[in-house]
């Protein structure tokens, strides 16, 4: 595997570098100002352990605009980092960047060191750039094993942006939270691979709700099926089932607000970490050295004797696995829920 999360580097000939692309609407256009450009075509989990570097950039470049590239979807995260002026609609590395070649004063490779990154962000003609060192970039080695909040706060400290890698706040969204004090468990995942059992997560609810606890599911769309299994086999009702039904934003909103957030590494951990919220976090193929929280009532509960770590496997991971019910309850009460 490569630093971009894939198992090939893609090439170009040096005549397709600086070939000019139709601009698509959804483009931002100028407003005057300098532009910085950020990349990182990922998930909500990515955007939120970079958000220490792009604090460090809003602070070191008070009067340029930031356009965060990165999935359409996440633009209501994007405007609660307070670092971010606006997404330029981006999908992963598949095409050339929607961005006129010239336009950006300062292209920032925060999604990787490889050839598939670099090549995008070198095609737009940026007049400066900042990265991992790598053919034709100055920069810091790039350096596995360590925290990724750490990793993009270290990178652009070495260019001279200071950052500090737990300054991952977020801003509550107007609205504050849809259900106050609930206990959140976000029963879905990217992948198989972090999928606990329908039948513990099912047990863990019907155990805090007996003790008066409000519980609700989350999710997106595709996971409300695996969410409402759960409630069943909770024997909780439908209306505990929240997933599916919340905007982005207003599952930040719910996140901020949780009396408990119980959920495999995905990106509601990574918001409870953005909000300080009590959490209790199940890690199966990714290592919580690399991907866990920060100091905060965070409890991580995995086996690393037993991580495989086959992120795209359809199968959970043993490491998450090897977590039980009660080890859940346990941190649970730990956090003053019981």
């Amino acid at each position: 595997m490569t630093s971009e999360g894939t198992s090939t580097v893609s090439t170009r000939p040096a005549a397709e570098q600086h070939r000019s692309i139709p601009v698509p609407a959804s483009t931002p256009a100028p407003d005057g100002r300098p532009e910085i450009l950020a990349l990182r075509a990922l998930k909500l989990g990515d955007l939120l352990v970079a958000v220490p570097a792009l604090k460090g950039l809003r602070r070191a470049f008070p009067e340029h605009r930031i356009l965060y590239a990165a999935q359409e979807w996440l633009r209501p995260i994007v405007g609660l980092t307070d670092a971010i002026d606006d997404l330029l609609p981006t999908h992963g590395l598949d095409d050339p960047l929607p961005i006129e070649h010239g336009r950006i004063d300062l292209a920032v490779n925060l999604h990787g060191s490889g050839g598939e990154s670099m090549g995008r962000l070198e095609e737009i003609g940026a007049k400066r750039r900042m990265g991992h060192r790598s053919p034709g970039w100055d920069g810091p080695e790039w350096r596995d094993g360590i925290l990724e909040r750490e990793r993009w706060a270290t990178l652009v400290s070495w260019h001279g942006v200071p950052a500090d890698s737990l300054d991952c706040r977020l801003r509550i969204p107007d609205g504050g939270s849809p259900a106050p004090d609930a206990v959140v468990i976000h029963v879905g995942a990217a992948y198989g691979s972090r999928l606990w059992p329908v039948e513990r997560f099912a047990e863990v609810a019907r155990t805090l709700a007996a003790t008066g606890h409000r519980v609700l599911f989350t999710g997106s769309m595709k996971e409300r099926p695996r969410a409402l299994a759960v409630a069943d086999a909770a024997g909780l009702s439908d209306d505990t089932v929240a997933a599916g039904n919340l905007s982005l934003d207003r599952f930040a909103g719910l996140i901020a607000g949780a009396s408990l957030v119980i959920s495999a590494d995905t990106g509601a951990a990574h918001l409870a970490s953005a909000y300080a919220r009590p959490s209790v976090i199940l890690f199966g193929p990714a290592p919580a050295s690399e991907w866990g929280p920060p100091p905060g009532p965070h409890t991580v509960l995995t086996d690393e004797s037993l991580r495989l770590g086959e992120t795209f496997s359809p199968t959970p991971d043993p490491a998450l696995m090897a977590v039980t019910v009660e080890q859940v309850l346990a941190a649970a009460a730990e956090h003053g829920i019981s």
